[in-house]
């Protein structure tokens, strides 16, 4: 029979070992369970794989043989459609390949009609009405040189939609093969004016390619023009540094309703932009301009530009409220003591309008006021602003800041102007190939960044929501990768800016930055002083038992 004392060490050990038993076993798993952080799958492989970006652009081409073009043998060897391809390395992660689907047909009877319109501005809006195009499209006519619809010395014209008019001189003798190499020059001249070229696509991939790779034209545009965004604000500022002597007046409402807000209409499919107006007074430069002696006025230099901008923009407050980047306009009226005041340009001539523009930040313009003997005893004067004037120089520092730059084209081709709309439909397309390439690099980096950030942070919540919207993001990009192959301009940038929302959402969750701080040295230190007390005992029993266990191992062996 078992003594008390036996009976009591017993049942301490089997206590002793069934908490060891539980600790171990079913609490050491729950507390490691219950204290990971939550990492939702990501698709790692398919994100590796967007950065080696490899595109594929294609422009679908319509080339339209009006009659007497080419000759009837010339006509009956002119194939249905075409397919001319050239690729480009940019670096070693980045490839592009430029390929236009060509089509040829002949002209239809209304069509017919159409080019022999009284002018070429009617020609282009009746083809326009005939066939408007698809988005990233280029429609080509080809016209024979008697039709005398072109002017003398003008080969192509562009018009203000998808259309252009190329005239060839009929040469029967010449086999079509010939004829056929004469047109291709032309019309891949034609379609790269009007869609893309590689300095514009590696504009739009800027971030990713070697400044060397650029041409000097090229990358200034890049630097010019403003990121890709779903939304801007653009803010009309009057500045009035001198009140007592000028009383300003400008119908702002009105001169943006007329010219700023059909340019906004045609850009809506781009971006949605805001606008707004105000009006500063005693906001001066922060430079001091030069009195010319020659020509009694005050000359601001173009290495002062600069130093103007610093100034008068902490009197704007507008940046910093916005959530989209802020386009801002100046228009300033220099005080009596400095008018007139002129801008000099890098060799010392004036600048013509008088204005400046800042890269992805805005423009001003210097509006100088003509006094009368009158005037000039009556102060303040009333100062109506030709806004005429002043919206044509803002106009074209707004396209500047898009990125609708000046196309580079031969001497025999003539462009027809956009109009009041301020855009022209080619030129719409061409900003959408642009900022479609630029979204789809800037979601590869973004994805590439934050895979690589959680990847190397292993204590980083990933939740469901940061997960789905990564996976829309890389299906996104795909989808505009695959758009783009196929020609559909328009689809192609629609997924590409959901492309640009997923990821930032993904980027700028909060949930990211909760344990950000939290490092499993930290998570050891706060929980070891709560079981460090209890697993003492639990330790010292385990230990106890084991020596325990050695020495009756050993007795039998002294016996024996």
């Amino acid at each position: 029979m078992a003594s008390p004392v036996s009976a009591e060490v017993y049942r301490g050990k089997c206590a002793a070992h069934t908490i060891a038993v539980i600790a171990i076993v079913v609490g050491l798993p729950l507390w490691w369970k219950t204290t990971e952080t939550y990492r939702a799958s990501l698709p790692y492989s398919d994100i590796k794989e967007l950065d080696t970006l490899s595109l594929q652009l294609t422009v679908p081409v319509e080339i339209i043989l009006a009659k007497g073009a080419l000759s009837l043998e010339q006509l009956r060897k002119v194939p249905s459609s075409d397919l001319k391809e050239r690729a480009s390395q940019l670096n070693s992660k980045t490839t592009y390949k430029r390929r236009y689907e060509i089509k040829y047909r002949r002209a239809t009877p209304q069509e017919e009609e159409a080019l022999g319109g009284p002018s070429l501005k009617d020609c282009d809006e009746a083809l326009y009405h005939l066939d408007r195009g698809t988005q990233g499209s280029v429609t080509i006519y080809v016209i024979s040189e008697s039709s005398a619809l072109l002017p003398q010395g003008v080969g192509v014209y562009i018009g203000s939609h998808r259309t252009a008019v190329m005239e060839i001189e009929p040469l029967p003798s010449l086999k079509a093969e010939a004829v056929l190499a004469v047109v291709d020059k032309k019309v891949e001249q034609i379609v790269q004016a009007m869609s893309f070229t590689d300095d514009v696509i590696t504009a739009a991939l800027s971030d990713r390619i070697p400044i060397g790779r650029f041409t000097k034209e090229a990358y200034a545009d890049s630097r010019r023009a403003f990121k890709s965004s779903p939304g801007y604000e653009m803010t009309f500022s009057l500045l009035n540094p001198d009140p007592k002597s000028h009383d300003l007046h400008w119908n702002i409402r009105g001169a943006v309703d007329d010219y700023i807000q059909p340019f906004l209409d045609k850009l809506a499919p781009v971006a949605k932009v805001s606008v707004d107006s105000q009006i500063l007074y005693y906001a001066v430069l922060g430079v001091t301009p030069r009195f010319d002696k020659a020509s009694s006025s005050f000359i601001l230099k173009s290495h002062s530009l600069p130093h103007v901008i610093n100034p008068i923009e902490a009197r704007l407050g507008s940046s910093a409220a916005s959530l989209y980047p802020v386009l801002n306009f100046l228009l300033y009226v220099p005080e009596y003591s400095h008018s007139p005041l002129y801008i000099q340009d890098h060799d010392g001539s004036p600048v013509v309008t008088n204005a400046f523009h800042s890269p992805r930040w805005g423009g001003i313009m210097v509006y100088n006021v003509n006094y009368t003997e009158k005037q000039e005893r009556d102060f303040p004067v009333r100062v109506d602003i030709d806004m005429v004037k002043v919206m044509e120089v803002f106009l074209t520092q707004l396209r500047l800041l898009f990125g609708i730059a000046k196309v580079s084209t031969p001497e025999d081709f003539r462009m027809e102007s956009p109009g009041n709309e301020g855009l022209s439909d080619w030129e719409l397309d061409r900003l959408l190939w642009t900022r479609t390439v630029e979204n789809i690099a800037t979601v590869t980096t973004t994805l590439t960044s934050l895979a690589q950030l959680l990847d190397q942070i292993g204590n980083i919540v990933i939740n469901d929501n940061v997960a789905s919207e990564v996976y829309l993001a890389v299906s996104a990009v795909h989808l505009a990768v695959s758009h783009l192959e196929s020609g559909r301009l328009e689809f192609a940038f629609q997924a590409s800016k959901e492309a640009i929302a997923s990821s930032e959402k993904a980027f700028f969750d909060p949930s990211l930055l909760h344990l950000l701080y939290f490092p499993d040295d930290q998570k050891f230190a706060i929980y070891i002083p709560l079981f460090l007390p209890m697993a003492v005992p639990i330790l010292l029993s385990l230990l106890k038992t084991a020596k325990e266990y050695k020495q009756r191992r050993k007795e039998p062996t002294k016996e024996d």
